[in-house]
């Protein structure tokens, strides 16, 4: 980094968050906190306007764009700061967009100080961090690529757990209902199970999906 301090964005709609980072990324000599955003959408627009290195990424915002949308906006562009996700959701329903969506990384928030201070090292110097509980579910991914299921599956078996029938599933995800239908086929299969109830008490059981 030839001398210079890494330069900070915390994107994060919890005040009370902010501040705490801000406090704990402060300590440390090499760190410059040069902005903080309450939505996706303001952290996107400051991550475009340069002047920063690495964006800590919440996940969740109230509304609008969520954290793994707006990683994928500011990672698209040229010259794009790193981003470290730090969140307090580990399942693959939130893992696995942040990390197709471009993150360099993803920390847990209950991460010591420490290693939060390590991890944006990591991720200013181009390099993936990954919490525990997150390497440990994308190993086990590669480990069974057949009980993986797809965004899409994923996001179908989402929404059966909030109860929607394959009609109303079909009409928020723009799809036939012989898709969506095929969907479930697919995760029936993957998950070894036969009916709706059976796939979402196995999927929040392995961290697929979360209530």
């Amino acid at each position: 980094m030839s001398g210079l301090p890494i330069r900070i964005l915390i994107a994060d709609d919890h005040p009370v968050v902010r501040a705490g980072l801000r406090a704990v990324l402060e300590t440390e000599p090499d760190f410059a906190i040069v902005a903080e955003a309450a939505t996706a959408e303001e952290a996107v627009e400051l991550a475009a306007a340069g002047g920063s290195d690495v964006v800590l990424m919440d996940l969740q915002f109230g509304r609008g764009m969520n954290g793994s949308q707006a990683t994928a906006a500011i990672t698209a562009r040229p010259g794009a700061p790193r981003v470290l996700v730090v969140t307090t959701y580990d399942t693959d329903a939130d893992t696995l967009p942040a990390i197709e969506a471009g993150a360099t990384g993803y920390l847990l928030k209950d991460a010591p100080p420490e290693e939060l201070a390590a991890a944006v090292r990591t991720a200013a110097a181009g390099r993936t961090t990954l919490a525990p509980a997150v390497a440990d579910r994308l190993m086990n991914r590669l480990r069974a690529p057949h009980a993986a299921l797809t965004r899409r599956e994923t996001e179908v078996l989402s929404l059966v757990a909030e109860g929607l029938s394959n009609q109303g599933i079909s009409a928020r995800l723009q799809l036939t209902r012989a898709t969506v239908k095929s969907h479930l086929a697919h995760v029936y299969a993957k998950l070894g199970v036969d009916s709706r109830t059976s796939a979402v008490a196995a999927a929040l059981e392995l961290g697929v999906i979360r209530r």
